[in-house]
């Protein structure tokens, strides 16, 4: 092995896999190790995260080795887009602030606290930056009786307890992945593991994409890692507590986007990998915290897989032509993923509790890439799937052609229908560009429902207003934007320089019994005229212009990624 063999290409799956996602040998090794270890916490299935990072001559030399090559191979004069503007990081934590501003009310449902997870960097990359890369640090807002708390506070990482423990940035970014110069930096990552600079026993991920509470826990979640666990104290503090292994059962990466079945109470989730077949493993954890056996997902090539959906008999899986293709970062100054436009969309649609994936049934559409689905269910024959679809799909939002780049961005509402009997899939828009983030009354996850929420971007992608559609009513043909009008019943506008995030679906009452959409919408939003920022709460079923309440936030919330609303049932749930 030869660290700066830059040519050595068959090496590189393997390094980066190492980045991602440890291979199924190793972690094997790493089950093992955990069986008697004192590392794992007094709460069962909860490892104490406590990496073992070293300094000293070897952590030196490599540092003086990256910063030359960094000097060399890397070009500083590319903007930042996402380290800047309210982009950029959060500077510090902020311990419970109490009794906020409140403009309007807080409505009793709303007890409990909203939660949002995104990238919040601590220390400065040594190069490229991309938004996916940060630490993940979550935002919140405790609301009881009508008074409102904020705080927030990063989630504790292996990763970040390393990085704190050097006072600098140590990890490989996905913003480095790119070209030869990304080839050197995987072998500068390599060079700390071997060398035991960086401890990856506890993995290496960020925790910064989605939260979701299953079996009296809130997880913190990113696809590269397993969950971090999080308690949110009475006075609206969050807690890491360390991270899940559900007793050493999981040996594989977790999706940021598992499914919680309200009715049953199980938890479907997934991971993916690229160190060689099958490239996906799905997985079933009981309502009582159990993780079932692992149920291998049989595919032709890595991928990246976002996310998936279940229905109350099915879980669908999306093959989608993004591939993991490290000799294409190299060739063609790449990232590490690349859109392959000659490849069909798959979509595998499997039986939840099979044991294995012989019962797969696999549908073909037109070319496209999916972030995020909203909800999916069975009509009758055919297994319908509503989600946000994306053609020509670009991460390489790390350089000066950002802005350029996302004004082509084209990301729309779409009905996906997989007929079991014929085999036969069909699809059909729903909305104009560019809408993202969709949401549902949770309470239908896996079963029919009406209205979708979703936020529209604008091209840079910021978060401009929030939409609610009809499923029961036909979209308006030849729609260039999305505005009130056929299937879009309700707009949400921010107004000018103020921009929101995702917003999460909140019921009046708990279950079906009453109106679906009757409920609120909470978010946070941004306002860059005046460099405020708060959380916004809206009547969901009339989507009316004026807030039901407007809580001021004494503190910069940059734009994130997903959230959550953990409800005073759930809080008092996870304190016992």
């Amino acid at each position: 092995y030869h660290p700066l063999r830059y040519n050595n290409l068959c090496t590189l799956p393997r390094f980066l896999h190492h980045y991602q996602f440890q291979n199924r040998r190793e972690m094997a090794e790493d089950k093992s190790k955990l069986v008697n270890d004192d590392r794992v916490g007094a709460e069962k299935g909860i490892l104490e995260v406590k990496p073992s990072p070293q300094k000293g001559l070897k952590s030196t030399l490599i540092d003086w080795l990256e910063q030359l090559i960094v000097k060399l191979m890397y070009d500083s004069s590319q903007p930042q887009h996402y380290l800047s503007g309210n982009f950029g990081p959060a500077p510090t934590e902020t311990p419970p602030t109490h009794n906020l501003p409140v403009k309007g009310h807080l409505p009793e449902c709303l007890n409990g606290e909203f939660v949002r997870v995104g990238p919040n960097p601590k220390f400065p990359p040594v190069a490229a930056y991309h938004w996916f890369d940060g630490d993940g640090m979550i935002h919140g807002l405790r609301i009881k009786d009508g008074k409102a708390t904020y705080v927030s506070r990063f989630v504790k990482t292996s990763r970040l307890k390393q990085e704190e423990f050097f006072g600098g940035s140590k990890f490989m970014k996905v913003g480095d992945l790119k070209g030869l110069f990304g080839l050197l930096m995987v072998n500068i990552y390599k060079l700390r593991e071997k060398a035991k600079v960086l401890d990856l026993s506890y993995g290496n991920g960020t925790a910064n994409t989605n939260l979701i509470y299953h079996h009296g826990k809130l997880l913190a979640l990113q696809e590269a890692d397993k969950p971090y666990v999080l308690k949110v104290l009475e006075d609206g503090d969050l807690q890491t507590l360390g991270m899940i292994d559900y007793d050493k059962r999981l040996a594989h990466s977790f999706t940021a986007h598992p499914k919680v079945d309200p009715v049953t109470g199980e938890m479907f989730t997934f991971g993916y990998g690229h160190e060689g077949p099958p490239y996906i493993t799905y997985r079933v954890i009981s309502k009582d915290g159990f993780m079932h056996d692992p149920v291998p997902i049989t595919i032709s090539e890595p991928i990246m897989m976002h996310d998936f959906a279940i229905t109350e008999n099915y879980a669908i899986f999306l093959d989608l032509p993004l591939y993991f293709r490290p000799k294409d970062m190299v060739k063609d100054k790449k990232l590490i993923y690349s859109f392959d436009a000659s490849k069909k969309a798959r979509f595998g649609v499997l039986p939840r509790y099979a044991k294995d994936d012989l019962l797969i049934r696999w549908f073909e559409l037109p070319n496209c890439f999916i972030f995020h689905n909203a909800n999916a269910w069975e009509e009758g024959d055919e297994v319908v799937l509503i989600t946000c679809r994306l053609e020509n799909p670009d991460l390489d939002m790390v350089n000066g052609e950002v802005k350029e780049k996302l004004e082509n961005f084209s990301n729309e509402l779409y009905e996906m229908r997989f007929n079991m009997k014929s085999g036969l899939a069909s699809q059909k828009k729903l909305s104009a560009s560019a809408v993202d983030f969709p949401r549902v009354n949770e309470y239908y996850t896996g079963r029919k429902q009406r209205y979708v929420y979703g936020t529209i971007l604008d091209s840079i992608a910021k978060v401009k207003g929030i939409v609610k559609f009809d499923l029961h009513t036909e979209p308006e043909a030849g729609k260039e934007k999305i505005e009130v009008g056929g299937n879009v019943v309700g707009v949400f506008d921010l107004g000018p320089g103020r921009f929101g995030s995702e917003a999460v679906f909140v019921p009046r009452e708990p279950g079906t019994t009453c109106e679906e959409d009757d409920g609120y919408l909470i978010f946070f939003a941004h306002d860059e005229n005046t460099g405020k920022s708060a959380v916004n709460v809206i009547d969901a079923k009339t989507m009316s212009a004026d807030p039901v309440a407007v809580v001021e936030l004494p503190y910069r919330v940059p734009y994130g990624f997903h959230a959550f609303f953990v409800t005073e049932e759930q809080l008092k749930e996870q304190a016992n």
